[in-house]
């Protein structure tokens, strides 16, 4: 079920705010409530693989309450691995086992293994089930019943998209959390908000990039991408995957709020960076504050005396960040190009200090539109002819009708996709707000209300019409 669909915002976000709230009376009672359309939520679109989710659920809760409880260290760290072999194993089943089977058979030993579905979200609450057996052992968190890592895990605003919560963070949020007017009303408002930014500019951004891929697809033979939409094609993705994810942390931060949860930011404005390493504490920060602390860290991070071992952190830390988006060999070359980047950001001091700001912010988009390209592309293949074309290096051409097409029908959803790249809203919300006693604050506080109706009407209006509207983290 997508947060922007119409079942979810008529029937079952509607029913699921009722219930809770004529269920005040009890903390438990509203738990109970949320785990169980939690648990719907997700069968909605996974029947079968629910019961995988609560696998998952009650095994990571068994091997915290034996790692919490086993008086030998030895027998700790056994259990643990135990733990993270089992996850792990079952995320290289359902999400590994046919690419690695493909990769076997291409080297010449065919082998036969079942076409296995991905089940939706399972990367985002595995990853946050490591965590939690992980924190146990270290002693940064108490073991608790399987009810309340229940919630956690299959918790339905964060569950499939994240952002990925470790349990210390929101364990007294489960036990003990205030709901107030003020916060369900800045929930609802957050929650709008991304619904807005997913339906009305990330869907048109898909829709150009998907026509421009689909035609580099096809082959140069049948259709020569000119140079000029092949641009236009690379840019649509940046803009589309920034605001597919982005508004649906936002969504997912909303309705968080609208339950007294607090769940941490996981974008900010990252096409501002100056450098890819700010990229990279901006970008689905969640997902770098995991690796760095459970794969970079316990590896020795930067703080080692030999380099090259600084290096090799660095290295796994990002094969294991391709690894993780999916499996196909894109994800691998993906995350090695970002590894190359940012071993010679680190080696080279460029870009540095010194540099003009606008030289390092051209530098950080035209390295991050080129990733997206990687990651966009079904094969290496077509993101080589992809690349070709961009740089008119496959007898493509510069100029395209449909390009221009293409920029007359949607320039309003991409003037306004680069604007809001950038801070302009805290910008804007500063300006109003500084001195609340001035008409323009006064203005602004009348007119709010208004416009998050009118986005929620047009939303709503777009997905009536059975406009396209994919989810690109459903795939992860």
């Amino acid at each position: 079920m997508l947060f922007s669909s119409l079942v979810f915002l008529l029937y079952f976000l509607p029913l699921t705010i009722l219930v809770y709230y004529l269920l005040s009376f009890s903390r438990t009672l509203q738990n109970v409530w949320l785990l169980l359309m939690s648990l719907v939520f997700y069968a909605w679109g996974e029947p079968v693989y629910v019961f995988l989710m609560i696998a998952s659920i009650l095994l990571n809760s068994f091997a915290a309450y034996r790692v919490e409880r086993a008086q030998k260290q030895k027998t700790k760290l056994i259990i643990l691995w135990i733990s993270v072999a089992l996850n792990l194993a079952s995320l290289f089943i359902f999400k590994y086992l046919g690419f690695v089977a493909g990769i076997i058979t291409a080297a010449g030993f065919p082998v036969t293994v079942p076409t296995l579905t991905l089940p939706i979200g399972i990367s985002f609450y595995t990853f946050q089930a490591l965590s939690y057996v992980v924190d146990v052992y270290r002693g940064d968190t108490d073991a608790e019943n399987p009810f309340n890592v229940g919630l956690y895990i299959a918790f339905f605003p964060q569950l499939v998209a994240g952002p990925i919560i470790q349990y210390r963070t929101i364990s007294d949020q489960i036990r003990d959390r205030r709901s107030s007017v003020r916060g369900v009303s800045l929930g609802i408002c957050r929650f709008v908000t991304g619904l807005g930014r997913k339906v009305l500019l990330a869907n048109a951004f898909a829709a150009i990039a998907d026509h421009v891929f689909t035609l580099s697809a096809i082959g140069s033979d049948r259709y020569a991408v000119p140079a000029m939409l092949a641009w236009l094609g690379s840019i649509a993705y940046s803009l589309q995957i920034f605001y597919d994810f982005s508004a649906y942390s936002d969504m997912a931060i909303g309705l968080g709020a609208i339950f007294g949860f607090r769940f941490p930011e996981n974008f900010n404005y990252p096409y501002i960076a100056d450098s890819i390493s700010d990229f990279w504490r901006r970008w689905h920060i969640s997902l770098t504050s995991w690796f760095r602390e459970y794969v970079y860290i316990p590896l020795g991070g930067n703080r080692v005396q030999n380099q090259d071992y600084m290096v090799r952190n660095i290295f796994v830390v990002w094969l294991l960040t391709g690894i993780w988006h999916g499996a196909n060999i894109t994800f691998i070359f993906w995350g090695m190009f970002y590894f190359l980047v940012q071993l010679a950001e680190r080696f080279f001091d460029f870009p540095s200090e010194t540099t003009k700001p606008w030289i390092r912010h051209l530098y950080s988009l035209l390295i991050i539109n080129f990733a997206w390209v990687i990651f966009r592309a079904d094969s290496l293949y077509q993101a080589g002819r992809f690349f070709g074309n961009m740089f008119a290096l496959n007898n493509n051409g510069f100029y395209s009708d449909l390009c221009v097409l293409l920029l007359r029908e949607n320039w309003l959803q991409l003037t306004l996709g680069v604007l809001f790249c950038m801070p302009v809203g805290q910008i804007a919300e500063k300006y109003a707000y500084d001195h609340p006693e001035k008409i323009r604050s006064k203005v602004i506080n009348v007119l709010y209300a208004p416009a998050l109706l009118l986005i929620f009407a047009l939303a709503l209006a777009s997905l009536s019409s059975g406009s396209y509207n994919p989810f690109i983290y459903f795939n992860f």
